[in-house]
C-alpha cells in the first residue's frame, strides 16, 4: 500500500489548520503534522532555545523529528499543516517523501487578501506561537511583502486550488477517493 503525504499551501488564517484536521478525521490512517504546535511547544518550554533572528532552526529540527519519525515508525498518510510558501522548501520536503514512496497532494489555499484580513483581524487564535510577530496581521503582511511563487502541477502527483472556504468539503471528498485506491 502507498502512503500520501498532503501538504497545505498558503498564507496565515487560509483555512489549512481546520482543513487538516477535517481531512484528518475522514481518511484512514491518517496523521497532522503541524508546525504551529511545535512553536508553540518551544515558546512554552524551551524559550531560552529560540534564535534570536533568522529561520527558527529549533522549530524545523522538532518538525523534521517528528515527520522522519511518522515516515519510518507508522503506516499513516501524513498531512503537513504548514504556510509552505517557499517553493524550494516545499520542493526539498516533497522529494524526501517521494524517495520513500509516498504520492504526494499539494492543497493551495488561494483566498483572496481581503478575507485573510478579515479573519486576521477578528482572530480569537492564540499568539502563544509567534517568535517575532505582535500579531496576525503583521505575519500576513510579511507573507505579502515576500515574493511567492505559487504551486504548480509540476511539484506533486495531485494539486488542489482552493480560492473558496466553501470548496474545501468536495476537496477533502476527492483526496478521501484518492487514498483508498493506495
Amino acid at each position: 500500500m502507498s502512503r500520501l503525504v498532503i501538504m497545505t499551501v498558503g498564507k496565515t488564517h487560509s483555512g489549512k489548520t481546520t482543513f487538516a484536521k477535517e481531512l484528518e478525521s475522514v481518511l484512514q490512517q491518517a496523521i497532522v503534522i503541524d508546525q504551529d504546535n511545535h512553536a508553540e511547544f518551544i515558546n512554552s518550554h524551551y524559550k531560552k532555545l529560540r534564535p534570536v533572528e533568522g529561520p527558527n532552526t529549533l522549530k524545523f529540527s522538532i518538525t523534521n523529528a517528528i515527520v522522519n519519525y511518522a515516515m519510518e515508525q507508522s503506516d499513516f498518510h501524513i498531512i503537513l499543516s504548514n504556510s509552505n510558501l517557499n517553493k524550494s522548501g516545499r520542493t526539498n520536503v516533497l522529494q524526501t517523501f517521494h524517495d520513500n514512496g509516498f504520492e504526494s497532494i499539494i492543497v493551495h489555499f488561494n483566498l483572496p487578501i481581503d478575507l485573510l484580513k478579515e479573519r486576521v483581524t477578528q482572530t480569537q487564535r492564540s499568539k502563544a506561537i509567534f517568535r517575532s510577530a505582535l500579531n496576525f496581521l503583521e505575519v500576513l503582511e510579511r507573507q505579502e511583502n515576500k515574493i511567492q511563487i505559487q504551486p504548480t502541477k509540476d511539484e506533486a502527483n495531485y494539486l488542489f486550488d482552493i480560492k473558496d472556504p466553501n470548496d474545501t468539503l468536495e476537496i477533502i471528498q476527492q483526496i478521501k477517493e484518492i487514498s483508498e485506491f493506495r
